[in-house]
């Protein structure tokens, strides 16, 4: 089995054809219609990565993924009709990993699951999952810039001495900007290194990541010191 999917779906007919075609991909798919059983079957089949589409009946999509993010790190990508940037930032700020927009070729909803399923193996990410909370960082190399230290060995990110819960992403992409640090990295080349290569996502799913890691690893998010903004070039780790 490649993996095991929860699509949280409430049309049926795209809930019925996107599962077979991810059968077909060698996925377990589990299927809900609504945010509400979603999140009951997410407690007891513990799935590898989540579909979740915006617009559903009772609970909607951006609670369905706070909710399950409150908990969990596992990828999440938004599937939805809403292309329009404001729901694809908000979506993305509740916590998804990932969008993709309706119509949807299926084979590239497949290649990017397959992207964070293979990042996933990874990264052990002890910071997105709660932490460890006590253990101090390992003797292993450790990043360290201001009051932050990234351990990317044991997946622990800390400030001022205290765990920060990062998602797998947001690990992912400070790891890269700090083991690049002084470098200016591109939207492309982050979204190439974080997202993979055969990635097929836009400069707003770096942006917005930025800006929710920015919110926890900097002092004042509003002027970051640490992971700044290279007008024009993109992003880079300052000391």
């Amino acid at each position: 089995m490649a993996g095991r999917i929860l699509m949280v779906e409430d049309d049926e007919r795209i809930r019925t054809s996107t599962r077979m075609a991810l059968e077909d991909e060698g996925y377990e798919v589990d299927e809900a219609d609504t945010a509400e059983s979603a999140l009951e079957i997410f407690e007891g089949r513990a799935p590898d990565v989540v579909l979740i589409d915006l617009m559903l009946p009772g609970i909607d999509g951006f609670e369905c993924c706070r909710a399950i993010r409150r908990t969990s790190a596992v990828p999440i990508i938004m599937v939805t009709a809403r292309s329009d940037t404001h729901d694809v930032v908000a979506g993305l700020e509740a916590g998804a990993d990932d969008y993709v927009t309706k119509p949807f070729v299926t084979k590239e909803l497949a290649a990017r699951i397959r992207a964070h399923l293979r990042r996933s193996s990874q990264v052990a990410v002890g910071t997105a999952s709660g932490g460890s909370g006590g253990a101090g960082l390992p003797g292993t190399a450790v990043w360290t810039f201001g009051d932050v230290e990234v351990a990317p060995e044991a997946g622990e990110v800390r400030k001022a001495g205290r765990p920060v819960h990062l998602t797998r992403t947001e690990f992912r992409l400070l790891c890269e900007l700090a083991d690049n640090a002084g470098r200016v990295l591109s939207r492309e080349q982050l979204l190439e290194a974080v997202w993979g290569y055969d990635y097929f996502g836009d400069s707003r799913l770096v942006d917005v990541h930025v800006r929710r890691l920015r919110t926890k690893v900097e002092d004042n998010p509003a002027s970051p010191r640490h992971v700044v903004t290279v007008r024009g070039l993109g992003y880079k780790l300052a000391s």
